[in-house]
């Protein structure tokens, strides 16, 4: 490595730390706009993104997704961003892709979810973490890489997306499907402590179980949706002790598990519910066949009805009946051999920020950089976070970000440009 090279990364981190206190005001002024998803009306935040970025010199396309087909999809507004960052001729390509949308701050903060308060080091608010700190850190990157390298080759894209947690489809998914960008490498949002090259895929499913409503003082009237619903359960949850004994061979993934995150049924206190919804979550290890996965969940729900129905002799109309709906199919993320050069550039100077080399795993999470890799896309996720989903508090009351870690990513990120770049 060359002298020349070691100056450039040392100007970078001078750069970073004497815009520091610039750049924790640019996050705070992200997590300040709610993004709740639902309702997921996040148009508002990203105009505000764009005007903030904007006093950067950084000019943000905006591509709105028509209005019916947010609403269809159960959202209320997206307008996702596109920033290029052309510096000439040859190169490549680089996207770098953070998501506004988060899920709404639920109960037990100590904090105001859209305080951005600052304490002991640490700022809080909802998407702090995940993933309005990447924004920051992707766009003080790209600032550091401009002022200091000054690259003369190749393009840099961010994506500031809002469909991560519907699946990403109208987001990232919507600019491939369109043709905005086909990127050569990509990173993603994620935490510090790790560079993720493959993560689980997920299916989510509405399961509608419906029965005959009657008055809780004659109740042998009706059929109790809520029961034929307790059955599902335990039936559905009865499966984790079988994948619990299906292993994944991906560092960092262990095994595939399922999850009911979501209940709602009966009309009052003194009715038998006639009908009961059930949302389910099934992580799938990047090993198993999503269809199979879910044709097994379906047998599994036709088993379980079939067997509450024998036991309580219910026939004909009588019979509790359930509707399988699918809501989500996230495909897992498998390595691409393309990503290495991501790989080692981000180990490289996380070790050298850090004092630690970043480990190359795999995650339980899903993401939507999965629609990235299905295009071809070499991806990585890394950017600025704690060690663990758990210690970010993210989808948890008092999510923080600790705004070391955001410093130390943010080099990492800039001084690993400057090696792509190249």
């Amino acid at each position: 490595m060359t002298q020349d090279r070691q100056a450039t990364y040392a100007a970078l981190d001078a750069w970073i730390d004497a815009h520091f206190d610039e750049q924790v005001q640019f996050l705070q002024a992200l997590v300040q706009v709610p993004t709740d998803t639902p309702p997921g009306n996040n148009a508002p935040h990203a105009e505000r993104t764009a005007d903030l970025i904007a006093e950067f010199g950084f000019d943000a396309e905006k591509h709105v997704v028509p209005e019916q087909e947010v609403k269809d999809y159960g959202m209320q507004s997206i307008t996702n961003l596109i920033v290029r960052r052309p510096y000439g001729d040859g190169g490549k390509t680089i996207a770098l892709n953070a998501h506004g949308d988060v899920v709404p701050p639920g109960e037990g903060w100590t904090k105001d979810p859209y305080g951005a308060e600052i304490e002991d080091g640490k700022l809080y608010g909802r998407a702090a973490a995940v993933s309005k700190s990447d924004f920051s850190t992707f766009t003080f990157a790209v600032r550091a890489l401009e002022a200091v390298a000054k690259p003369t080759k190749g393009n840099i894209e961010l994506h500031f997306t809002y469909d991560e947690e519907f699946g990403g489809e109208l987001g990232p998914g919507w600019l491939l499907k369109k043709g905005l960008t086909q990127p050569d490498l990509m990173v993603a949002a994620g935490f510090s402590y790790e560079v993720v090259t493959a993560h689980n895929g997920c299916l989510q499913m509405e399961v509608t179980v419906h029965g005959k409503m009657a008055h809780a003082a004659v109740p042998d009237t009706g059929v109790d949706a809520l029961q034929g619903a307790v059955a599902i359960m335990n039936a559905l949850y009865a499966e984790n002790l079988k994948y619990k004994q299906v292993l994944s061979k991906v560092p960092g993934i262990k095994h595939p598990y399922l999850n009911i995150g979501r209940i709602e049924g009966g009309t009052n206190t003194n009715v038998i519910p006639g009908k009961v919804v059930l949302k389910l979550d099934r992580r799938m290890i990047p090993e198993e066949n999503p269809a199979e996965v879910e044709a097994s969940i379906r047998a599994v729900i036709a088993k379980a009805v079939e067997d509450f129905n024998t036991e309580h002799g219910y026939q004909g109309d009588d019979a509790v009946r359930a509707d399988i709906k699918r809501l989500l199919l996230a495909n897992a993320m498998t390595p691409l051999a393309g990503n290495k050069p991501l790989v080692d550039a981000i180990q490289k100077h996380g070790e050298a920020v850090f004092g630690e080399k970043p480990a190359a795993v795999g995650t339980p999470l899903y993401t939507d950089v999965r629609l990235y890799v299905e295009r071809g896309i070499p991806g990585v996720i890394y950017g600025a976070g704690p060690r663990t989903v758990l210690e970010s508090h993210a989808k948890r009351s008092d999510e923080r970000l600790v705004l070391e870690d955001l410093r130390r990513a943010t080099k990492v990120v800039a001084r690993s440009l400057v090696d792509l770049m190249a």
